[in-house]
């Protein structure tokens, strides 16, 4: 119990962190949350947890494909967000990314990769 309580903790502060950051500088606020540092901490646990090799490739591997769907968000965030503000900016996104990620998910099958 004492591990996972110790994962939430260090996952929860890097979270804290970047938004501390990001209220000082966008720029480097922006950077931090690019970082893939969540995904890092993820395959970490895994390796520390004993998980097989393959469990731990395969993460990285569909990491990066349901990536690709959700950049398009970043674009339409900070031109949404001045026109209709932050809650129907978030809506928006998260529709927006939810048809990308289909979208996508079915052009990529097509090339033997199953994300769903």
């Amino acid at each position: 119990m004492t591990w996972i309580i110790s994962k939430y903790l260090i996952t929860a502060a890097m979270v804290v962190l970047i938004s501390e950051v990001a209220k000082r500088s966008d720029k480097l606020g922006g950077l931090i949350a690019a970082l893939p540092l969540v995904t890092v901490l993820t395959l970490m646990w895994l390796y520390v947890e004993n998980q097989p090799a393959e469990k731990i490739a395969n993460h990285a591997w569909y990491t990066f494909w349901y990536v690709l769907p959700t950049l398009p968000m970043f674009l339409l965030f900070p031109y949404l967000l001045p026109r209709i503000g932050f809650w129907g900016t978030i809506a928006a996104c998260v529709l927006l990314t939810v048809v990308c990620f289909v979208a996508f998910a079915a052009v990529v099958k097509r090339f033997g990769i199953v994300l769903w």
